[in-house]
């Protein structure tokens, strides 16, 4: 069996944390996006997975040194500069995927704890030349949307329908098992939409069907929904963590690190991950934040609700308001104050503090 990770997309909404990192790299509590894919597919006796990505992406993953979990990974390039859509890339990888089986199809964007086996079971029993994973969300108008019959036969796919219009609240996970006839569906050379060219017309002939995923679902296309999922991880796996600290810093769970520096009267929590090698001086207050690792908070720094990238530096007294997206190597000056959703570009230094929301470049 084998599995395709679509992870040649740009990742515009999470700039400028994706100028310098892939979404699939993105970590979630301090592992990257890929890796817990990766994780769940071999505990699926999955291994050989098929990466459908730009060259960028490829180096990305080679220089951070991606923990395989025991696959097999092989790389299919879009074209430069000419992304293929959802539907070229599996078209393109086509001699890599081979017509003798059924194969998986993931976004890499998605966080879900789906039982693949689970999907490819009902794949093979209704004989479908697609089966989708469904999930239900409360505004279905980001996506693509599914009306599904009794017997998981998928009658209708709309893509990103008008909110009013939305036919059911049942969207595409982002999960795909695909019989080999799909090929012939997608056409060749050219970039391809899957929700807008290929799902409808196979609805129209019977061949889709949709297995809804009841489980944890979570598109991380957004700093919001970025967030989210670390916090609801660390509800859910990470509440019962022994963390030493040192006497005098205060932790207020959840919470989630691992070999950071902490300097005493610190407030860390609730919500806040630490990557590696992040130091954190004395009177520190860091909450509902994701810290990326090597990034030094000097003392009496304040942050809440931010995204502070790697290798930043933050100076004395400094506030980060919610929202704040700070790229990575960018560096904070003493005292500066970041009003909410200011957004700073790589390798920039800001000594002056910033009051209206914009993005400094």
């Amino acid at each position: 069996m084998k599995a395709v990770i679509l992870a040649g997309d740009f990742a515009t909404r999470l700039r400028p944390l994706s100028c310098t990192r892939p979404k699939i790299l993105f970590p979630i509590v301090n592992k990257p996006l890929l890796e817990w894919t990766l994780e769940r597919l071999v505990k699926n006796n999955i291994r050989e997975v098929i990466m459908a990505v730009n060259y960028q992406t490829e180096i990305a993953m080679k220089q951070h040194k991606v923990k395989k979990y025991g696959t097999h990974i092989s790389y299919s390039h879009d074209p430069l500069r000419k992304p293929l859509g959802t539907g070229g890339p599996i078209k393109k990888a086509e001699k890599q995927i081979g017509r003798d089986a059924t194969f998986l199809v993931l976004n890499g964007d998605i966080y879900a704890d789906a039982n693949y086996t689970e999907i490819l079971k009902l794949h093979e029993e209704k004989g479908a030349v697609a089966t989708i994973a469904l999930h239900k969300v409360k505004d279905p108008s980001r996506y693509g949307v599914a009306e599904l019959t009794e017997d998981n036969r998928i009658k209708r796919f709309i893509e990103k329908p008008p909110q009013k219009e939305t036919p059911t609240n049942l969207i595409n996970a982002g999960v795909y098992a695909f019989s080999p006839e799909i090929f012939e569906h997608i056409p060749e050379g050219r970039a391809v939409s899957m929700e807008r060219e290929v799902f409808p017309k196979l609805a129209d002939k019977g061949m889709l069907y949709g297995y809804v995923h009841e489980g944890l679902w979570m598109d991380i296309g957004k700093p919001e929904d970025y967030l989210e999922i670390n916090k609801i991880l660390l509800n859910s796996f990470f509440t019962q963590q022994k963390l030493k600290v040192k006497n005098g810093v205060e932790i207020k769970k959840p919470v989630f690190f691992d070999k950071v520096s902490l300097e005493e009267k610190s407030v860390i929590g609730p919500y806040t991950v630490l990557g590696q090698n992040v130091t954190v001086g004395r009177n520190v207050c860091i909450q509902n934040s994701v810290i990326l690792p090597n990034t030094k908070i000097s003392d009496f720094a304040s942050i809440k609700g931010a995204i502070v990238g790697e290798s930043v530096f933050i100076g004395k007294g400094a506030k980060i308001s919610e929202g704040c997206i700070l790229g990575d190597h960018t560096r904070i000056g003493d005292k500066v104050s970041l009003a909410k959703g200011i957004l700073i570009c790589p390798a920039k230094e800001v000594f002056e503090s910033i009051q209206e929301n914009r993005c400094i470049i």
